[in-house]
């Protein structure tokens, strides 16, 4: 398999914030998905890339929705060179997730040739996923709701996994309001926010279930003015993960109390934050997905659970059923060691072009 056109993306450097480099991604994506047939329909934003909504013509039957990003973590000028060996391609996105977007379009192409023409399959590239799709994640919703599945592009597991649940996330603020005094001669006149915030995370800690799978992370506490100071201001980030709605709804009533809480007096507490990315959850209707795919593929595909996020997330909350991982196995994602596998881009081409075909000729 020739990588030379995958290595004219990886080489653009598409960090989240380089608006121009993620867009000059885009445009080739654009170039390549119109010679298929696909009208283009551009998301215009002013600080990040634009989003690409590339649409087939749409005819009776079921409606499937491919889902990728087209930005990286790397800021320019430090991780672009693209370089391979017998049994690996490297550079920045060959996994996460240049290479899953290049997946869906070889396999949009093999659906092109075989049949003439695409009926019924879409594909969404979004280009703010790295930074939590806070732009994003409301048109991929908007969209995904009128879906009848959705496949995302996100690497596959070490064994070819597909995924068919992550945690949720949620990231939350508090910001403690105390009364500054000298530490030494007005020591009691002071209410203390460091002291507020250490109980709080104390707290917050302890919403952990780990059978669960929920986790609760203080991840960054700040506060005070030095030490001869009774703190007047301090403040918490926290990040929640959960695997179920219940367990997220029992974490935001939890956090919301605790933020309530008195812990010193004279304290005030202010939250702020929510639900970054909802829970991915297996449903009955992402089974009957996964089967009629294994049914036509001919073998059973290895499933896992995930802890990170992904768009999926946002996808599988509208009630489409979902499955991700559907692009190369790779790993060091998110590092300068990020690698893909060459073979595993062979056997998911193959794949999504089997899944594909059965879409549009439904």
């Amino acid at each position: 398999m020739d990588f030379k056109e995958l290595a004219s993306v990886i080489e653009i450097n598409s960090h989240t914030k380089n608006k121009s480099g993620v867009d000059q991604v885009g445009q080739l994506f654009s170039e390549w998905m119109e010679a298929l047939g696909f009208q283009t329909e551009r998301h215009e934003r002013k600080e990040i890339g634009d989003h690409l909504h590339f649409r087939s013509e749409q005819t009776a039957g079921r409606k499937l929705l491919l889902l990728g990003h087209l930005d990286t973590v790397f800021p320019i000028n430090t991780f672009t060179d693209f370089h391979e060996d017998q049994d690996w391609i490297y550079g920045p996105g060959v996994c996460d997730m240049k290479g899953g977007n290049h997946v869906a379009l070889n396999a949009l192409r093999n659906t092109h040739h075989q049949q003439g023409k695409i009926n019924n399959i879409d594909m969404l590239l979004v280009s703010d996923e790295e930074t939590g799709s806070d732009d994003s994640k409301h048109l991929t919703a908007e969209l995904a709701s009128q879906y009848d599945a959705c496949l995302v592009f996100e690497a596959a597991g070490e064994k070819n996994e597909v995924v068919v649940a992550r945690k949720g996330v949620a990231t939350m603020f508090i910001e403690l309001e105390g009364k500054a005094a000298h530490a030494g001669n007005k020591y009691t006149e002071g209410c203390n926010a460091n002291l507020a915030a250490a109980k709080m995370l104390i707290a917050l800690t302890e919403l952990t279930h780990l059978k669960a799978g929920t986790t609760a992370n203080v991840g960054k506490m700040s506060g005070g003015i030095g030490a001869n100071t009774i703190s007047p201001k301090a403040s918490l980030t926290i990040e929640f993960r959960f695997t179920c709605a219940p367990e997220r709804d029992r974490i935001l009533a939890a956090i919301k109390d605790i933020a309530k809480t008195t812990w010193v007096d004279g304290v005030s507490a202010t939250l702020s934050g929510g639900i970054q990315r909802d829970v991915m959850e297996s449903t009955q209707q992402q089974q009957a997905l996964l089967n009629e795919i294994e049914e036509l593929l001919g073998y059973s595909l290895p499933t896992e659970k995930r802890g990170g996020v992904s768009d999926a997330n946002t996808a599988s909350a509208t009630g489409t059923p979902t499955l991700d991982g559907f692009g190369p196995f790779g790993d060091g994602d998110h590092t300068i060691h990020e690698r893909a596998s060459k073979a595993s881009f062979e056997q998911r081409i193959q794949e999504v072009t089997r899944i594909l075909s059965r879409f549009n000729a439904a």
